[in-house]
């Protein structure tokens, strides 16, 4: 399935040194026309870490009726550094995503896109690798500040970064703590924001996320 490939056998710093040089490629806009099959992507471990356990649910857009889904388990090679996840685990989301019998047209992904200190979270990379448009949907924020966001459902206010605006802080449930949602590849953060909410229905994370939970956590 990828159609960007790399060696996964990096040190620490030439994985550092690989995002920066691939993020360059990633698209930032929308490329991507009306999705029929939108799958969230979340990855679970196993036998102390040592098993990376990736789960990819497939839903029927905009019904969120779920139509297949896919597990995978590797080997653990990678350590645990933040800012680095995608190495740890995109290996086995890859696996998962062979699995499937059809590709999605969007993924939603536990984790950070664009809203990382280089710009390239694990959204950023599986999105680029696998050509499919990509979100980061966050639970917790890794860099950043943003004004106060109302309580809402759909609020939400710009995540910076020095100056620049990296995602948005969503609130998906009123009253509730939001989602920090960034851009992977092929999409716009407007468009982000406007299918994680269409995605969500009476619960915090959205539907895709939630089965993919399911499966990854067993």
């Amino acid at each position: 399935m990828p159609t960007i490939d790399h060696n996964w056998n990096l040190t620490p710093a030439e994985a550092i040194a690989l995002q920066r040089k691939l993020r360059d490629k990633l698209f930032l806009s929308d490329q991507l026309s009306s999705p029929q099959r939108v799958a969230g992507v979340d990855v679970g471990f196993e036998e102390q870490g040592t098993v990376t356990r990736a789960a990819v649910a497939v839903l029927d857009f905009p019904s969120l009726t779920p139509i297949e889904h896919a597990v995978s388990r590797l080997p653990t090679t990678f350590p645990y550094i933040p800012g680095l996840l995608s190495f740890r685990e995109i290996p086995a989301i890859l696996r998962a995503l062979e699995k499937l019998t059809q590709a999605p047209d969007l993924l939603l992904c536990d984790g950070q896109g664009f809203a990382h200190p280089r710009r390239f979270g694990l959204a950023c990379h599986l999105g680029l690798l696998t050509d499919i448009p990509s979100i980061g949907v966050a639970k917790s924020r890794l860099i950043g500040t943003h004004g106060n966001l109302p309580l809402e459902k759909g609020a939400w206010v710009p995540l910076m970064d020095h100056g620049e605006q990296i995602g948005a802080v969503l609130r998906t449930r009123s009253g509730v703590m939001p989602l920090y949602i960034s851009v992977g590849h092929r999409i716009s953060l407007q468009s982000a924001i406007r299918y994680v909410l269409a995605c969500t229905t009476r619960y915090k994370l959205p539907e895709t996320t939630r089965a993919a939970h399911r499966l990854a956590s067993g």
